[in-house]
């Protein structure tokens, strides 16, 4: 773990891993709801850091933090949001190549897994998540699509994720899902945040 000072009142902790960063994100969020954690205005995850900004002062968080033992987070159990998803995206056959399955083994395969939002970012409501092992990344497509469906389940690197809206995307697309990813009249707006444990509910699978 590494901290640096941003501004006046902010602090950037980097960590080795994605996992170690999903883990201490998880942990800021335990301590604050127990009002262990002096005043932060902001905690932002991203891949490898945590940002946590409106600090009154950034050292002394550093110096804290740094002495925590956080627990992995395969010791937690908390509810998951469950996303029903139809295994039927058009790059769905390539993904199984690469992994050497069945179109439907893909299928089984990724609705098994638990995963987590690890952050938040590329469009409101888009949560990349991290669950599957590292022998089932997948690289993004060649060449990008200019126009990707709203609620399109897709793959690229270690992540999983699904589009709240319709854009450009390179991502491998292996389903779609009617769950609302975005809403501006829903409090919380976004259906998933960090730290948020996902499970895809397979609704049937379609072979291209």
């Amino acid at each position: 773990m590494r901290t640096l000072a941003v501004g006046e009142r902010a602090l950037l902790v980097e960590l080795d891993s994605g996992e170690e960063t999903e883990a201490f994100h998880a942990e800021l969020l335990r301590r604050r709801a127990a009002g262990a954690l002096p005043a932060v205005t902001e905690i932002v995850p991203a891949a490898r850091t945590v940002l946590l900004d409106g600090v009154e002062e950034p050292g002394r968080l550093a110096a804290l933090v740094s002495g925590w033992e956080v627990e992995p987070l395969h010791a937690r159990v908390e509810p998951a949001v469950e996303i029903p998803v139809r295994y039927d995206g058009p790059d769905l056959p390539d993904v199984a190549a690469l992994w050497g399955v069945t179109p439907e083994e893909v299928a089984r395969i990724h609705s098994a897994a638990g995963f987590r939002v690890a952050f938040c970012g590329f469009a409101p409501g888009f949560g990349y998540l991290t669950g599957l092992p590292a022998a089932y990344e997948v690289p993004r497509r060649a060449t990008p699509r200019t126009a990707v469906p709203v609620g399109s389940v897709a793959m690229a690197g270690p992540y999983t994720g699904v589009y709240p809206r319709a854009s450009p995307g390179g991502w491998q697309l292996i389903g779609t899902t009617d769950a609302v990813l975005w809403d501006p009249a829903r409090e919380p707006a976004a259906l998933l945040s960090p730290g948020t444990r996902v499970r895809f509910v397979p609704q049937g699978v379609e072979c291209r």
